[in-house]
């Protein structure tokens, strides 16, 4: 048995079958051509992204504090403790980094630098 192809092989299509065809090689199949890309298009507007109230997933690693819930149950306020970080409190409470940051314009360095004692707002309706 031979391991190289012999004259005879199963090309895919497109340069691949020009190739084959340089070589002589006999019994070509061609796959279908490749599929042509689309004309680019200018990028749409980054959709908007709906605020909404906080909304408790229970501690977990990195936002083990007990959050102060409003008249509703709906979490209004958390006191940073030992271990937290400031993703770890985002993700407990469903909220994007980004929202909670605007909502905490105190929170310096993106969230990275968090303190023990600090107070977060939850309260999607207000700044601070």
């Amino acid at each position: 048995m031979g391991s190289g192809l012999g004259r005879s092989a199963l090309v895919v299509g497109g340069a691949i079958g020009a190739v084959a065809a340089i070589f002589g090689l006999s019994g070509c199949v061609a796959a279908e051509p490749e599929p042509v890309a689309p004309e680019p298009v200018p990028n749409a507007p980054a959709p908007v992204v709906e605020w909404g109230p906080a909304y408790d997933t229970g501690p977990r690693p990195g936002a083990t504090a007990t959050p102060v819930l409003d008249g509703n149950g709906v979490p209004f306020s958390y006191t940073v403790v030992e271990g937290d970080s400031f993703f770890d409190i985002a993700q407990r409470f469903e909220l994007p980094q980004q929202q909670l940051l605007r909502m905490n314009p105190q929170i310096h360095d993106y969230g990275e630098t968090v303190y023990i004692g600090d107070l977060i707002n939850l309260d999607w309706t207000k700044t601070g």
